[in-house]
């Protein structure tokens, strides 16, 4: 039996908030970026099937888990996460990598692209979107209105509005919803994982999820799509109702030369619920486009 190297630290970011990061396994590098609020284990699939050839680098942003809420609150924006990402990078001493994101971690790396282009080798889009996916989430209009009444709720009592969040986020009526809304597919996704994410959203500050919330609101990265000049894949879950084929079809439309997958059955989680054909799909694609070198000669 192989054993996968794992090893885990801090790097520091701009403003010297530490980035927590993860990584396993030996090789090209593969860097994995989850959506807003969520955890590393949305990609614990991934990271078991690619680890045997590749190095995993997973990493929490700031004011996730366990990276710290940065000492000056205005810092926590769409070009301070992407600089999270950047200062991993640079401690890790990479010169380039294939860069994975999920849902808003797939907006994170159209800005990235925008400011870092040099440091990528290819790029993998799950569930993913470059503007504002809310208006319509869900086929509704109402998450934009609930986000409002969360926001002015907190202006007004933010330490009752982070106790009724984490009371509101952990608790069997969100995980029936996630299980019905198009987030999870119940039939594949293992109610763990999908308890796991919940616990995990719980325990983010409300601060944090507001406003970094209303950064992916407002951030608009389509413009820097047709600049892209790397091979790119977009995967789309067909049952998606939080970010629906539209946005991924969309993504395509704009990236020349891309790659457009839509997964049969597949939620706004697809790799959670179809984990060994998006594993099939990905190793594919990275065949087909090979990874530089793993080190700066530096």
């Amino acid at each position: 039996m192989n054993i996968i190297k794992k090893t885990t630290g801090f790097a520091t970011s701009f403003d010297g908030t530490p980035i927590f990061y993860e990584v396993r396994g030996e090789g090209p590098p593969l860097i994995l970026c989850y959506g807003i609020a969520c955890l590393t284990n949305h990609w614990h699939h991934q990271v078991k099937y690619f680890s045997s050839q590749y190095q995993v680098i997973m990493l929490d942003y700031r004011g996730h888990h366990q990276s710290p809420i940065p000492q000056q609150h205005d810092q926590l924006t769409i070009d301070a996460c992407v600089n999270d990402i950047k200062a991993v990078v640079d401690h890790l001493k990479l010169e380039k990598a294939s860069f994975w994101g999920h849902s808003w971690g797939t907006q994170l790396l159209v800005r990235a692209y925008d400011l870092y282009p040099e440091m990528f080798n290819n790029i993998v889009m799950i569930n993913g979107f470059a503007s504002n996916p809310i208006t319509g989430m869900f086929g509704t209009n109402l998450p934009v209105a609930a986000f409002e009444l969360m926001k002015k709720t907190y202006e007004q009592l933010p330490e009752t509005s982070n106790y009724l969040w984490k009371k509101m986020v952990y608790n069997p009526i969100s995980l029936w919803f996630m299980q019905v809304s198009g987030g999870f597919n119940p039939h594949l996704t293992a109610v763990k994982d999908i308890e796991v994410y919940l616990k995990g959203v719980a325990s983010i500050d409300i601060k944090v999820f507001l406003t970094l919330f209303e950064a992916m609101m407002n951030y608009d990265g389509r413009s820097v799509l047709d600049r892209f000049d790397v091979p790119t894949l977009i995967i789309a879950g067909e049952k998606d109702t939080v970010t629906p084929f539209k946005y991924q079809e969309a993504l395509h439309k704009r990236i020349k030369g891309s790659e457009l997958t839509k997964v049969a059955f597949g939620s706004h989680c697809t790799m959670l619920d179809m984990p060994e054909f998006v594993n099939l799909r990905i190793e594919k694609f990275l065949k087909e486009n090979k990874l530089g070198s793993t080190k700066s000669e530096k």
